[in-house]
């Protein structure tokens, strides 16, 4: 179970225990532009809910959406990327 962040900039989905452990994020918890947090339930799990982004306006969004639902087959249709778990991970800021 999970909260989920996006980086705006790259792409990248991270938890935010990933993000923290990191050190991308502080102990409170809540990092920085240009991570956002993906907006879903705050217990979401990636074996009910698929982690998904798209390219908008020169920025990525991201949803949390329940797998194998209407509603995912209609983002994938319109264009939303589903990230795979194991790309699911905190990348440390270059200095």
């Amino acid at each position: 179970m999970a909260l989920f962040f996006i980086d705006t900039a790259t792409g990248q989905v991270a938890t935010q225990h990933q993000l923290v452990e990191a050190g991308v994020a502080p102990e409170d918890g809540i990092p920085s532009r240009p991570w956002f947090r993906i907006q879903g339930t705050g217990d979401a799990t990636t074996m009910w809910y698929a982690v998904m982004r798209r390219k908008e306006k020169g920025i990525f969004i991201g949803s949390l959406v329940f797998r194998h639902s209407p509603h995912h087959s209609l983002l994938l249709e319109r264009g939303w990327e589903e990230i795979a778990v194991e790309e699911i991970r905190a990348t440390v800021p270059l200095p």
